[in-house]
C-alpha cells in the first residue's frame, strides 16, 4: 500500500475503508502540552512542531474574530468574559489549572432579556485569511468548526447553568429555547461564511454535543428528538451542502443516539469514553462499525493518566486491534489530555499508534 498523505489517510479512514495507517489527532490541557514541547526541544508556542513530531494528520482553520468586546471581564474578581458572556474563573489543581464557568449571567434571564443579549456579529469576523490558512495545509485533513459547534446543552449551560438548560429542554422554556436558537443561527452563519472563504479548502466539519453521564442518557431520546436534533440538523446540512464528512463530538454514553446520528447523516463519532456504559471499542464496532466511522477511545482518564508505559500501550494495542479492522478509526485522546498524565505515558501512547497502527 502506497503512503498516504495526512488528508488521504483521514478521509480513508472516514469512508470506513482501511488507509496505510490509523490517522492520529492531540487534544491537551496546557500544562501537559507544555511538558511535551519540552520533551520535543520545541518553543513553548510552536504547536505545528508537537503536532508533526506526534505524527498528527489533522488541522483546523477558523475565522478570527475582529469586532468589538461584547462583555466586560471582572478582573476584580479574576473573572475573564468571553464574546458570547461565559465567565470562566481559573482553577489551579495540583498538577496544573484550566479555566472553569461560573457566574452564568443569564440563568434567569427573561426572553426579553435574552433576546437583548449581545452575541458576535457574522459581519464581525475575518475570513480574508481562511482561504491561504487551507492552502498551508493542504497535505493535512483541514477541519472546520469543533467540539463547541452545534453543541446545545453544554454551551448553553455555560452562560444558563446546566440544571437550567435541563429544565428549559423538558419545560419547553421561552426564553432557553430562544437562547440556543439564536446562538446557533449566529455560528451556521459564520461556519457557512468560513467555508465559502476557504473556497474548497476543507475537508470536515467538526461540531459537538455532552449526551450522556458515564452511565446513562443525559436526556431522553424522544427530548433529544424534540431540541436538540432540528439545531443539530442545520449544522448537518450546512456541511453536507458542501460536501464535507461530519464527524460529533459525544462525551458520555451516548451510543443511545447514533441510530438518529447515522440518518441525520453524520460521518463519524468523537470522544468515545471505553469507561461509560455501551462505549467500549468491542461495543461500537460490533454495531454502528462499517456504519459510523471512530475517532477516540483513548481514554485520559485510563492509563494515560494513572498507569504505567506498559499499561498504556497494552490499552492502546487492545483498542487498535479492535477498531482497525476494516478502518474507520481514528487514534486520539477520549478528551483534551490531562495535566495529570505523565509525559512519558502521553509519549508512549503516540509511539503505539506509529509502531502498531500501520495496515501494511
Amino acid at each position: 500500500m502506497a503512503t498516504m498523505s495526512s488528508k488521504e489517510r483521514v478521509l480513508t479512514a472516514l469512508a470506513n475503508t482501511e488507509p496505510d495507517r490509523v490517522p492520529v489527532n492531540y487534544f491537551a490541557n496546557p500544562e501537559i502540552d507544555r511538558r511535551l514541547k519540552e520533551h520535543f526541544g520545541l518553543n513553548p508556542g510552536d504547536h505545528e512542531g508537537l503536532c508533526r513530531a506526534l505524527g498528527v494528520d489533522f488541522r483546523g482553520v477558523g475565522a478570527p474574530y475582529r469586532g468589538r468586546k461584547l462583555h466586560a471581564d471582572l478582573p476584580e474578581h479574576g473573572v475573564r468574559v468571553d464574546d458570547w458572556g461565559i465567565h470562566r474563573r481559573w482553577i489551579e489543581h495540583g498538577a496544573g489549572g484550566y479555566w472553569d464557568f461560573c457566574d452564568f449571567p443569564l440563568r434567569e434571564a427573561t426572553v426579553e432579556q435574552v433576546a437583548a443579549w449581545a452575541m458576535p456579529n457574522p459581519d464581525d469576523f475575518d475570513y480574508s485569511g481562511v482561504a491561504e490558512a487551507c492552502r498551508a495545509n493542504r497535505d493535512y485533513a483541514v477541519v472546520v468548526g469543533g467540539a463547541g459547534h452545534g453543541d446545545v446543552i453544554n454551551a448553553t449551560g455555560m452562560v444558563r447553568s446546566m440544571e437550567q438548560v435541563l429544565v428549559d429542554l423538558a419545560t419547553d422554556d421561552p426564553a432557553g429555547l430562544l437562547l440556543i436558537r439564536r446562538r446557533a443561527e449566529v455560528l451556521v452563519e459564520i461556519t457557512r461564511r468560513t467555508i465559502e472563504a476557504a473556497k474548497g479548502g476543507f475537508d470536515v466539519f467538526w461540531m459537538g454535543e455532552d449526551l450522556g453521564t458515564q452511565h446513562s442518557p443525559l436526556i431522553s431520546l424522544d427530548l433529544y428528538r424534540r431540541h436538540l436534533r432540528p439545531i443539530h440538523q442545520m449544522y448537518i446540512d450546512l456541511a453536507k451542502h458542501y460536501h464535507l464528512p461530519v464527524v460529533i463530538h459525544t462525551c458520555g454514553s451516548s451510543s443511545w443516539v447514533y441510530e438518529d446520528f447515522i440518518r441525520m447523516g453524520v460521518t463519524g463519532v468523537d470522544t468515545l469514553q471505553p469507561e461509560a456504559a455501551n462505549m467500549s471499542p468491542r461495543y461500537l464496532k460490533d454495531h454502528f462499525g462499517g456504519r459510523l466511522a471512530f475517532h477516540g477511545c483513548i481514554s485520559t482518564a485510563g492509563p494515560v493518566s494513572f498507569g504505567k508505559v506498559a499499561d498504556v500501550v497494552a490499552d492502546c494495542r487492545q483498542t487498535l486491534d479492535i477498531m482497525m479492522p476494516g478502518g474507520g478509526y481514528c487514534f486520539a485522546p477520549t478528551h483534551q489530555l490531562q495535566d495529570n498524565s505523565p509525559t512519558e505515558n502521553v509519549v508512549a501512547m503516540y509511539d503505539c499508534a506509529r509502531r502498531y497502527g500501520s495496515y501494511r
